[in-house]
């Protein structure tokens, strides 16, 4: 009897143990785009703080919205992009940031947490992981062949009738996103990007439309091999999936030589984001993780991967030269103050630029 009575308590204690060590065990849970960070970074985090990073990756930002309403996620941090961070906000699914616990916000470029106030006013909710634009992917050859130049392309081979059509047979895409593609028709036209106004709106379908007959399709994905195997010359889409297109080609080694141009007359910018869910489980960790992503050489690390600008003005020295000094990622101070951003549709906007786009992509 006493040795099962010494046995019972034996096990009851071992058990307790392990309960504790298992309570005390530190664990964050994240939530990332695919291919999105040097898997080292995470390593180096455990080391340091103690705390076993557990990552999940997404692959696009309706997954990550389905997964945060629903609620009961289960992650600690999460990298939304910023248009629907916005709307993420209005609806509860974040919680404020804790700045108290993240010392290494000083790192932060001024330029570009002033464009993310405007979905997160304040920036309370998020910093910035990433950033880039949407600007023109090209076959860098056919480009030559039929511009009879080396310099960069701009709006004008997209929106200029008579210069499209010069594209036609080698092939242009166009991303099939209205809140990506219209904005910059109406920069073109010297309007106000991010204008709501039907009038205005109306204005850019019809250039849209002006050019559809050169446009082989819309799509927001097929563009990138498209690009890679030489079948389109030309592409309206983000600056990280042509420089992917980019990077293929020049793996495959089939005489494709991939380029992304900035169009002068100005681009949008988008902005991928760390926040804490409202409902997270590990907010301290939350905190200690985002806090070690804003340290420069940490994110620097992080965009020498994935060959994206981040928003961490002091990673800026640490950033290998192949990153800094390419124009298409850190573009030059003059095409900065070109480059706009767009804030989302309200629902009664919305329906008007969805008829607007559809009657544009069906040529109707």
């Amino acid at each position: 009897m006493s040795k099962f009575i010494v046995t019972t308590m034996a096990t009851v204690m071992l058990a307790g143990s392990t309960m504790l060590a298992s309570a005390q065990e530190r664990v964050v849970n994240v939530y990332n785009w695919s291919d999105y960070i040097d898997s080292s970074i995470l390593e180096d985090f455990t080391k340091e703080t103690g705390i076993k990073v557990v990552y999940d990756v997404f692959d696009s930002n309706e997954i990550l919205e389905t997964k945060l309403l629903a609620g009961g996620s289960g992650y600690d941090v999460v990298v939304p992009t910023a248009t629907f961070l916005q709307r993420q906000i209005a609806a509860g699914v974040f919680q404020k940031l804790d700045k108290s616990k993240l010392p290494n916000l000083t790192n932060m470029w001024d330029v570009i947490t002033e464009r993310t106030a405007k979905y997160d006013p304040g920036n309370e909710y998020a910093i910035d992981y990433m950033w880039g634009t949407t600007g023109i992917g090209y076959n860098v050859d056919k480009m030559k062949a039929i511009l009879g130049t080396d310099e960069k392309p701009n709006w004008d081979v997209i929106f200029k009738p008579e210069l499209a059509a010069k594209f036609k047979d080698c092939g242009i895409h166009v991303l099939d996103s209205p809140t990506d593609v219209m904005p910059s028709a109406l920069a073109y036209l010297g309007l106000n990007p991010d204008s709501h106004e039907a009038a205005d709106l109306e204005k850019a379908a019809e250039l849209l439309a002006s050019v559809r007959p050169n446009i082989r399709k819309f799509h927001s994905s097929e563009y990138i091999n498209a690009l890679a195997n030489g079948d389109i010359c030309l592409a309206v889409g983000f600056s990280g999936d042509v420089f992917q297109a980019r990077d293929r080609a020049a793996e495959a080694k089939a005489g494709v030589t991939v380029d992304y141009a900035i169009p002068s007359q100005g681009a949008q910018m988008w902005f991928d984001m760390l926040a804490i869910p409202a409902d997270a489980p590990h907010v301290a960790e939350a905190h200690e993780f985002l806090n070690y992503m804003m340290k420069p050489e940490v994110v620097a690390k992080a965009s020498n991967y994935v060959f994206y600008a981040n928003g961490n003005k002091a990673s800026q020295q640490f950033l290998d030269k192949a990153v800094l000094e390419d124009t298409a990622i850190y573009p030059t101070d003059e095409v900065m103050q070109k480059l706009f951003t767009v804030t989302p549709f309200g629902a009664k906007e919305q329906r008007v630029l969805t008829r607007l786009w559809t009657k544009v992509v069906t040529g109707q």
